[in-house]
């Protein structure tokens, strides 16, 4: 059985019969071109599981092959070789996408080392490209509640377009993640994903960092520097905190969103980028519009589509398929044997508020891990890792109090969550909810869309009726 097809590229003849039989005794079926011309038909017309290809040939040499094969989108697995090399040409053909480099004459044990790493890391990629695929971009975002379904839905249809994305939500749950699904998912995930936290850098600096600058552009700018619209061009850039964004960047960011086009500091030349926007913040931009402190125009042009982040007292059930897969995750990065945690101690960190959300669940499972010598993790350590929740009252654990909320919140949430926990539990079906909650389906349906809950199967809070609209939603 044939272990693969390898294309063998050289303009000497001797070369190429020793190659292949070196590779027909290891399995390996071969092709062969003896001129980058030939090289570049062959590639262009078959599937090669690997190439060999030579830097001095007749035609086109080497590396302008290889720079066209990477320019057509060819993924074929590349090692260069060469009589004549040096280190700034094995340097060029790194860059240019090869997976390794061979001076001639050729070891035979060194080549099908090369052949053998390189064919391995293709079908590693390959595999870990297929469970990417088969997981979905929003594979990542853990839950199973009715609002992190709809979350996952809503960040599989923002990932197959390319409008501008704003990401809402409370600090810790994970805005960033959102951000990476949708890029992951989209149709420039081949490229980086660049990032910028708004809030960290210094305003002096934003500008530079998100448009680049020229040598000599101000004090201590010894050469160019390409900024992140420049690099992230054909790729996302993800603009985290960008209620934080200084007043005089808004406008200059509102100009490139409009125009497609940045100049560095110091510089006179236009620049054409192709970038998509994921911002995100844990602000009410809505009302610093209002009060003028962000711009109404550029607020607008972000958030063409709006996603709104549970926190994850909103989604209590979610906590112990969180705590399963962080436990055993946090006792691998902390070099701990395997632990559990008993049902008791799970129901305890799901009566928590959680004021920091995902993260500071996270964070708290990672000093149980270190914390706790035994195997199994109890409700007592639950306790001694949580103070708060020691000290509390039943009522106070089992509400949403959380510190610096007013009771008007405080009240919408604890709605909200009963509301959402109904549906959740029925299947999203609204009229079993009502029953159980001992309301009536019309006032359950008024309470959704005051509280903007979008009914299931419905395209809008808006849809769902004032009145008894029959036994429609019995299989909702």
């Amino acid at each position: 059985m044939s272990r693969g097809t390898i294309l063998v590229v050289d303009d000497e003849p001797n070369i190429l019969r020793t190659v292949k039989t070196a590779l027909r005794v290891e399995g390996y079926d071969t092709d062969t071109a003896s001129t980058g011309n030939a090289a570049l038909e062959r590639l262009q017309s078959r599937a090669y599981d690997l190439a060999l290809l030579d830097v001095q040939l007749p035609e086109v040499n080497g590396l302008e092959v290889l720079r066209r094969v990477r320019a057509q989108g060819l993924d074929v697995p590349v090692i260069v070789m060469s009589g004549h090399g040096t280190i700034e040409m094995a340097l060029q053909a790194t860059r240019l996408g090869a997976r390794d480099f061979l001076e001639k004459p050729l070891s035979t044990d060194r080549l099908l080392l090369a052949i053998g790493n390189a064919l391995e890391v293709a079908r590693l990629k390959g595999e870990l490209q297929e469970l990417k695929e088969a997981a979905g971009p929003a594979a990542a975002l853990l839950g199973d509640s009715a609002v992190m379904r709809e979350l996952r839905d809503r960040v599989r249809l923002a990932a197959s377009a390319s409008a501008p994305v704003l990401v809402t939500g409370e600090r810790g749950t994970g805005k960033e993640l959102v951000a990476r699904a949708i890029h992951d998912g989209s149709k420039r995930a081949s490229h980086t994903m660049e990032k910028l936290n708004c809030a960290a850098v210094p305003h002096d600096l934003i500008e530079s960092e998100l448009f680049g600058h020229e040598a000599g552009a101000f004090t201590g700018a010894v050469r160019e520097r390409k900024g992140k619209f420049e690099r992230a061009s054909g790729s996302t850039l993800f603009l985290d905190e960008v209620g934080d964004m200084p007043q005089p960047m808004q406008a200059k960011l509102l100009r490139v969103l409009q125009e497609g086009e940045v100049e560095r500091v110091g510089g006179a030349r236009t620049l054409k980028v192709d970038v998509r926007i994921v911002a995100a913040t844990n602000r009410d931009l809505a009302a610093d519009v209002a009060a003028g402190r962000f711009r109404a125009d550029l607020y607008y042009r972000l958030n063409v589509v709006p996603i709104h982040i549970p926190p994850l007292r909103m989604r209590r059930d979610d906590v112990e398929l969180l705590v399963g897969a962080f436990l055993p995750a946090s006792c691998r990065a902390n070099d701990r044997a395997p632990k559990t945690m008993t049902r008791a101690a799970v129901t305890l960190l799901a009566r928590h508020a959680f004021p920091g959300n995902v993260r500071e669940l996270k964070n708290l499972i990672e000093r149980l891990v270190i914390l706790t010598p035994d195997e199994a993790i109890t409700e007592e350590d639950v306790r001694m890792a949580l103070p708060a929740v020691a000290g509390a009252t039943s009522t106070a654990r089992d509400g949403t109090w959380a510190p610096g909320i007013g009771w008007h919140k405080l009240m919408e949430t604890a709605e909200r969550d009963l509301v959402l926990r109904a549906l959740d539990h029925f299947k999203g079906n609204a009229t079993h909810a009502a029953r159980d909650l001992g309301l009536e389906r019309s006032h359950f349906y008024k309470k959704m869309r005051a509280l903007g809950i979008k009914r299931p199967g419905a395209h809008d809070a808006h849809d769902a009726p004032d009145a008894d609209d029959g036994d429609d939603d019995e299989n909702a």
